[in-house]
């Protein structure tokens, strides 16, 4: 053999070693991901945005990876009716991306990582920009229970007040001191209201937070058209919400979306 022939023959085997070196980790990095979860966050993000419209081109959501409670996963900043399974990002606590670079996720993230932080029991987070809900964040109004799929809701709805907590800003959830203080002002509630901005809703689990976030949404809309009616509106007495509010998990009404957006 030549030694040119030589040469060629272990830059080759380099070549090879590199490229499956590259595939191993590829493969490790995707094997750390729950696979299942993702797909199911991918689905919420199109069920949210395609088939329900509480999600338009801002707008996320999040799940908290049930093997890791302190990684979650959120899609890269694109609309959530875009988001593949290749857009989903994994977050630490901090909000900071397990691999990758930070400029690609939403500048809010810092949302879900201090609510998770806060709150153990939650494990996926909607945060819209709802124009049926802006209305009650801003008037002296308050957002009650109407609606028997809206017995979740406990009263009062907080409203987050950003000027209290960092005076005039841009609205947005720019840092973690910011999530930390919307985490305060949602405390062990199931939503909270942002003051000209929209919402965060969360619960135990992926279907229950889409089914809360529509249903707080229509709630919020039928509200107001009955109090446009005139009159006295009657509203769900504490016991009534408390036995509605669990529903079915959402279950018939995510089965039904998920196979409307397949």
């Amino acid at each position: 053999m030549s030694r040119r022939a030589f040469e060629v023959m272990i830059l080759a085997g380099l070549a090879l070693g590199t490229a499956f070196a590259i595939r191993n980790l590829l493969a490790q990095s995707t094997s750390s991901r729950d696979r299942v979860l993702v797909d199911e966050l991918v689905l919420a993000n199109r069920v949210l945005a395609h088939e329900i419209g509480v999600l338009d081109a801002y707008g996320h959501v999040s799940v908290r990876d049930t093997r890791n409670p302190n990684r979650y996963y959120l899609s890269r900043a694109i609309s959530a009716g875009m988001v593949t399974a290749a857009d989903i990002i994994e977050y630490d606590l901090d909000s900071k991306p397990v691999s990758g670079e930070p400029s690609a996720g939403y500048t809010e993230r810092f949302i879900h990582g201090e609510i998770y932080r806060a709150r153990p029991d939650v494990m996926a987070i909607v945060h819209c920009h709802s124009p049926d809900l802006i209305p009650f964040s801003a008037s002296s109004v308050p957002l009650r229970p109407i609606y028997h799929m809206a017995g979740f809701l406990e009263e009062p709805v907080p409203i987050f007040e950003i000027r209290a907590a960092a005076g005039l800003t841009d609205m947005l959830i720019r840092n973690p001191e910011l999530g930390k203080a919307l985490a305060q002002t949602l405390g062990p509630k199931p939503a909270a209201l942002m003051r000209g901005h929209g919402a965060v809703v969360v619960a135990p689990s992926l279907h229950v937070v889409v089914g809360r976030a529509y249903y707080m949404n229509m709630n919020a809309r039928l509200q107001r058209e009955a109090i446009l009616l005139g009159g006295t509106v009657k509203y769900l007495d504490a016991e009534e919400a408390q036995k509605t509010g669990a529903q079915d998990g959402f279950e018939r009404a995510w089965d039904y979306w998920k196979h409307r957006v397949k």
